[in-house]
């Protein structure tokens, strides 16, 4: 077999990792990407190993019963909600089982009956928060290809992708897959609310009207860089232009239309960049005009009021804010606290979750390694009149040591909520060896939440496993384990 070959009528077998399918030829595993379980498919191979096969479904030759017709007119180019394709009770299941196969088979661990998974609120426009990327050139389809003149003596590139035309457009959209310079024009995205699009639409319209130049990934060159959105409820919006010098005509032009268009939009920032990648934590954001922040509203976990976070443009919030609560009541729940424990927060971000079990604690510490996230944590704990908590800011696989729990006390219960990579082996041992009663880990990644539970198993036994979806067709699922420390 060669790439390019194509496989007819497999039947595709299950879900496996990063949303692909899988099926076996012979005994052999191929991973298969545009299916889902129960189609039978032919398959244009992409890649061969020895041990698996690769490839991309180019014709279905009957469809499943699982399968859903996508909504979005980007399904197929765009690399987020790749699960469209696959109706909503299907994608609980098939990440209900994820958790399960993860913790069983990667961690090797005992496990207690699973807690249905907790479906999401809303399936679309559940985002608050989107990043979009400007381009001198975007990417064009196959037909959108067709559709343009060649430029003399020049030839289209092969598949789905762009060629040399006399007409170049402007684009404001995403990256295409495992690509810095590629990016589609959006024109319609269904994972935040209004006034989302109609932001994004209006800038580029602007932009383009008045010759304002984009950027090109791959010269780097250009002015505009990247549009964030930031929305929370009701009515809150913030946007942050990101641009690679100060243009004080340009940016007035486009912020000045922002805020007599969309009057919802009260924080409107620009950052100047001229580094070679998009990131902005250690730069100055500038607010042009109204606050620097917006702010989120939770219930309180005990019911008896809201609590509010302030978001600012470096600021993490879980991006599903509905479904962040009932996440957060979930961990919540497994901590069982009484009011006299000492708890610990480790990752706590802005304080979301410490601030949030603060009520039936006798004090949270919340440790973090990203300094201005720990900043905004004491301001959410101020704006709430919170006083039983405190914030620290360091290095965790550093910050929690021995000197750090007699100075703080050793803590009758942790939180943790590590990002993706987990948590460092040190921070697992330092658990250990601080034996809180209870442990609580929420978790985005089910495999490292395994590798670390792994080594927590030493000490600790699972009473209690919930998985949530925050991020509806997608693969991704959160997950929170509740562990008890073992005696005798």
């Amino acid at each position: 077999m060669k790439k390019g070959d194509i496989l007819e009528n497999i039947l595709v077998e299950n879900m496996a990792a990063e949303g692909k399918c899988v099926s076996r030829i012979e005994g052999q595993v191929i991973f298969i990407e545009g299916a889902v379980p129960g189609d039978v498919v032919d398959v244009s191979l992409t890649r061969i190993k020895t041990s698996f096969l690769e490839g991309k479904a180019v014709a279905v030759k009957k469809f499943s019963d699982k399968r859903a017709e996508p909504f979005c007119e980007h399904f197929g180019l765009c690399g987020g909600c790749k699960w469209q394709n696959l109706n909503y009770a299907e994608q609980l299941g098939y990440k209900q089982q994820q958790v399960i196969d993860n913790l069983e088979r990667l961690g090797g661990l005992t496990l207690p009956p699973l807690l249905p998974i907790v479906a999401s609120h809303q399936t679309t426009h559940y985002r608050n928060k989107l990043e979009y990327s400007f381009t001198a050139r975007r990417w064009l389809t196959r037909e959108e290809m067709n559709a343009l003149p060649l430029s003399p003596g020049r030839g289209m590139s092969g598949g789905q992708g762009e060629g040399e035309y006399t007409k170049v457009e402007a684009g404001l959209g995403y990256h295409l897959p495992k690509s810095f310079d590629k990016v589609f024009d959006v024109k319609n995205c269904y994972l935040q609310p209004e006034p989302s699009n109609s932001i994004r639409l209006a800038i580029k319209e602007l932009a383009v009207r008045e010759q304002i130049p984009f950027f090109d990934l791959r010269t780097q060159q250009g002015f505009l860089r990247t549009l964030c959105i930031r929305t929370a409820q009701p009515d809150q919006t913030m946007i942050i232009l990101q641009v690679t010098s100060y243009h004080k005509a340009w940016l007035d032009l486009l912020l000045g239309m922002i805020a007599e268009k969309f009057p919802q939009v009260n924080s409107i920032n620009y950052v100047v960049n001229s580094k070679k990648n998009d990131s902005f934590a250690d730069l100055e954001v500038v607010c042009w005009k109204g606050t620097p922040y917006i702010t989120e509203h939770m219930p309180k976990a005990d019911g008896t009021g809201v609590l509010q976070f302030r978001v600012g443009p470096k600021s993490f919030y879980q991006t599903n804010a509905q479904q962040a609560y009932e996440l957060y009541k979930i961990a919540f729940g497994m901590a069982e606290l009484k009011g006299h424990e000492l708890v610990y927060d480790l990752y706590t971000g802005t304080g979301t979750i410490a601030n949030f079990v603060a009520s039936r604690a006798k004090k949270v510490i919340g440790l973090e390694y990203v300094a201005p996230a720990i900043a905004d944590a004491k301001v959410n704990a101020q704006l709430n009149g919170i006083t039983n908590t405190d914030f620290f800011a360091g290095d965790i696989k550093d910050l929690l040591d021995d000197t750090f729990l007699q100075t703080h006390g050793k803590p009758d219960v942790i939180i943790t909520d590590p990002p993706r990579a987990g948590m460092h082996e040190d921070v697992c041992r330092m658990l250990l060896k601080a034996a809180p009663e209870k442990i609580v880990y929420v978790s985005c990644n089910v495999a490292t939440q395994a590798r670390d539970l792994k080594i927590l198993a030493e000490k600790y036994v699972i009473t209690a496993v919930q998985p949530v979806d925050m991020f509806p067709h997608t693969m991704h699922v959160e997950n929170v384990v509740a562990l008890k420390k073992i005696t005798g």
